[in-house]
């Protein structure tokens, strides 16, 4: 894209026009840019800067700590994740196809969910006229059954089963007593929060409250903020850059909450009471989904927890990501690599682009062909503005091109740029997906091999589509941007040094196609 910034744009050369009887400063344009550098720089700092995880006030509700000593502690485990179940306590989910370390799939532990001291997903109920279990209730365990029966006769069974990264807990309740009786299902996640790790993409709490997304992140929840929500249906949960613990309580009416919880985080959820008469029976199902942020298996997910592939931040240029995504997807399918995969979409995005390119080629060659007339008549009518801007225009129609000519392509460019950005960051595939020296093209390419080269294709594009500057002044308008521009390289060299390497990887090849389109034009031209 900065190819279209130098002083061939045609923005430049229309600027000089229009200011040429201006008294000019050598320095103005300098600390311009300077400025607009620090300012860019600081913003994406901010942006994409670890944060520390923040802790509630004193004035927090404290963390509840319940006996779990004598609660013994069993696996379920499926083909994609185990799970530690104790009492109504789930905890440690490990996934078993993603690395803690994607620098190293084959030899790392699997990434854990809830596996952080006081981190769990708890499913139980509140009854009325009896008892019922509590997080320090020792169940009877009969294969994948748990069953407990209070004094007063009423049974409970607890059936656990897994689909996918669905965890299903069916709770049924016989009430074998001579009265009715009231429980009211409830579910809860406690948890840490995960802003280091979730810089640049929207993470903390989700609710999906009658059809309805609802979220707050984690800065907002670390101000000791509490959220509350009536819904009828709906889920509530947590959200990182590429995981997510939901749960989903089947039941119409529910009032959903999120709040602080001493030095944890808790998203909450209590539906509404159920009467069970005597020798009657009713089964609650709570649902959880405790996996990847992967579109493909959360539209999977949505047919038990409806609304859960709505969870996915697409961001402003969501129109742009999903079919990025789809197309590396793709293109991976076949070769087999994300990397080869982002250049091969680089050279069809390119290719797609060409009448577009070739335009702005053709027309970037005509302002150079222009130079010493564009300063002959700035010269010229230095102190008549009217004047200069009529010759410039006849100037432009004899030419046939316009100071607009070069920004289509640009135009274009930039949501296709911050779309593969977006999707870089939000893909779970490229958290792990290797290309040469690079373990993780959602990453930093630890030997800044890439942003080297970029700036190097960067600075050689700008080299061979900038003409000389011999003739014009020091206080020239052009001349001074040309000079300044030509810091463009080093200076994105510098910011791209810490940019996802995918990302990297596609601007390089851009360039280079670039280069070779310039050459090609300027053969056909001769």
């Amino acid at each position: 894209m900065v190819k279209y910034m130098d002083n061939n744009s045609g923005f430049r050369q229309w600027n000089a026009a229009r200011d040429a009887a201006q008294p000019k400063s050598r320095w103005g344009g300098i600390l311009w840019w300077f400025i607009l550098f620090l300012a860019s720089w600081w913003l994406l700092s901010w942006w994409l800067a670890p944060t520390t995880p923040a802790t509630s006030d004193t004035n927090s509700v404290a963390t509840e700590h319940a006996d779990l000593t004598n609660v013994p502690v069993y696996e379920i485990k499926s083909d994609n994740l185990t799970a530690d179940v104790q009492g109504l306590r789930i905890s440690n989910i490990e996934l078993l196809k993603y690395a803690a370390d994607p620098s190293d799939k084959e030899n790392t532990a699997p990434i854990t969910l809830l596996g952080t001291d006081g981190a769990f997903a708890e499913i139980g109920m509140v009854a009325v006229g009896t008892t019922a279990p509590t997080a320090e209730t020792v169940w009877r365990v009969n294969g994948d059954e748990y069953n407990w029966r209070n004094p007063d006769g009423i049974e409970f069974t607890r059936k656990i089963t897994t689909d996918g990264y669905i965890i299903s807990v069916a709770d049924t309740v016989h009430n074998a007593s001579d009265s009715e009786i009231t429980v009211a299902p409830y579910g809860r996640i406690v948890r840490a929060n995960d802003m280091a790790s979730s810089a640049g993409v929207y993470s903390g709490s989700v609710a999906f409250v009658n059809s309805d997304l609802e979220h707050e992140d984690w800065a907002r929840l670390a101000d000791n903020k509490s959220f509350a929500y009536t819904t009828s249906g709906g889920f509530v949960g947590f959200v990182d850059q590429y995981w997510e613990t939901i749960l989903s309580v089947d039941s119409a009416d529910q009032t959903m909450r999120i709040k602080p919880l001493g030095t944890l985080f808790q998203a909450d959820t209590a539906a509404a009471a159920i009467s069970v008469a005597p020798g009657a029976e009713h089964t609650i199902t709570t649902n959880l989904y405790m996996g990847p942020r992967d579109q493909q298996i959360l539209s999977g997910a949505d047919a038990v927890i409806p609304g859960l592939d709505e969870t996915v931040d697409y961001g402003w240029f969501w129109f742009f990501v999903q079919p990025i995504l789809w197309l590396l997807n793709i293109l991976n399918s076949f070769v087999m690599n994300y990397g080869v995969a982002i250049i091969i979409m680089t050279l069809l995005l390119r290719l797609a682009m060409w009448p577009l390119t070739r335009k702005s080629y053709v027309s970037m060659m005509a302002m150079q062909k222009m130079q010493p007339e564009m300063m002959r008549i700035q010269k010229l009518y230095a102190n008549d503005k009217a004047r200069l801007q009529i010759e410039m225009m006849r100037l432009y129609q004899t030419h046939k091109t316009s100071p607009m000519s070069g920004c289509l392509p640009m135009l274009i460019q930039i949501p296709i740029f911050f779309a593969l950005y977006k999707a870089l960051l939000i893909s779970v595939q490229m958290r792990s997906a290797q290309f040469l020296w690079i373990s993780d093209l959602a990453s930093m390419d630890p030997y800044f091999i890439l942003p080297i080269l970029m700036g190097a294709t960067m600075w050689l594009q700008q080299y061979l589509q900038t003409p000389s500057t011999a003739g014009t002044s020091n206080n020239d308008a052009v001349a001074q941007t040309q000079k300044v521009m030509k810091w463009m390289p080093l200076i994105f060299t510098v910011m791209f040094a810490w940019m996802p390497a995918g990302l990297v990887l596609y601007w390089t090849i851009s360039n280079i196609f670039g280069i070779g389109q310039m050459y090609y034009i300027k053969r056909l031209k001769k």
